[in-house]
């Protein structure tokens, strides 16, 4: 898990960035002419130009294009319009807002997040994500895993995340390098061509025969802006595969799949099933959670242990696996120590 002085040490980074860089509103005077790369191919100029023209407002995007301020191959487009390697856009000079300097992180995040890669070549880039660590900035959070390794890689022209994990579970994370590899494996997701595995430590005794949760998921969003998600008929149908792995006192390690990829699902159809996961602060057992620094580790006691996919240049099934963290394999420990 990443440690208190590392998640400190982030925050503390990205307030500092706030600080000391509000944006500035400035006026881009010029126009300017952009060729398209295999880095944007088959991307909508909507979304091209909301990530060219950061900070200009989504309505002022679609007026430009509307107007046709925005030209592909001195040619009109409609939002919808997918480009092409070679296409050459015309962005028109818009007011835009300066970014504020990016975030770095801390040499004790580099550390963390350079020993965490599981593998690596020139189109793809999987770690074992730390417990504690984002992976994405927002809701006060202005570094995440994405934005520590692309000042990490300066070099990278393309460093997108495929999918996602919540900030308090740990494990496999891919991060696509090439645009055809995020949308290939946009694909796989999709098409149920990946296959996740996780790990996770419930609370109390699993039955055997209690095989999967098939219960649909609701998103729904508090004022303070906070997630939560809830079983309810009028939710997304979500299933997810159980697998007992191992029994504690009081507690059972199993394995969870889930075929559908709703927020939370593992988290929440474990509760919904009556065996809430261990250090869970959303779906879980406060008193429980508060008494597990006794058991060497306070985290969410969720892994992403394996994900399966069929890369384009290979012929098999490729299987990426990642090791419990220290904080994981603590708990265990301590609940194999307590008997059966």
């Amino acid at each position: 898990m990443i440690d208190k002085a590392i998640a400190s040490d982030a925050c503390e980074t990205s307030e500092k960035a706030n600080e000391s860089n509000q944006p500035k509103a400035s006026s881009g005077s010029k126009v300017r002419f952009v060729t398209v790369t295999e880095n944007n191919e088959s991307q909508r100029i909507d979304n091209f130009l909301l990530l060219t023209l950061k900070g200009v407002p989504k309505s002022k995007i679609y007026r430009i294009i509307r107007k046709g301020e925005v030209r592909v191959n001195k040619g009109r487009v409609k939002p919808e319009y997918k480009l092409v390697i070679g296409d050459v856009v015309r962005v028109p000079p818009v007011t835009v807002r300066e970014e504020s300097a990016p975030v770095k992180p801390s040499d004790k995040v580099v550390a963390l997040l350079q020993g965490s890669i599981v593998f690596e070549n020139h189109e793809l880039l999987v770690i074992n994500k730390p417990s504690g660590l984002a992976v994405h900035g927002g809701s006060g959070i202005n570094l995440g895993v994405i934005e520590a390794f692309r000042a990490m890689r300066p070099d990278e022209k393309f460093l997108e995340l495929v999918h996602r994990l919540d900030r308090d579970t740990s494990g496999c994370l891919l991060i696509a390098k090439k645009r055809p590899m995020l949308k290939y494996l946009h694909q796989c997701l999709r098409e149920d061509g990946m296959k996740k595995i996780y790990h996770t430590v419930v609370v109390g005794k699993w039955p055997n025969h209690v095989r999967e949760v098939n219960a649909p998921l609701q998103k729904n969003e508090l004022k303070s802006g906070e997630r939560v998600v809830t079983v309810t008929k009028e939710g997304k149908p979500s299933l997810t595969r159980f697998r007992l792995i191992d029994r504690f006192k009081g507690y059972t390690l199993v394995e969870a799949s889930p075929i559908t990829g709703r927020t939370h699902q593992i988290r929440v159809h474990a509760a919904f099933a009556g065996y809430p996961i261990l250090g869970d602060e959303k779906y879980g057992v406060d008193e429980l959670n508060k008494g597990m620094k006794r058991l060497g580790s306070r985290r969410l006691m969720l892994h992403a242990a394996e994900l399966s996919v069929k890369l384009p240049s290979e012929r098999k099934v490729t299987v990426f696996k990642a090791p419990y963290e220290a904080s994981f394999g603590k708990v265990i420990d301590s609940l194999n120590g307590a008997g059966q």
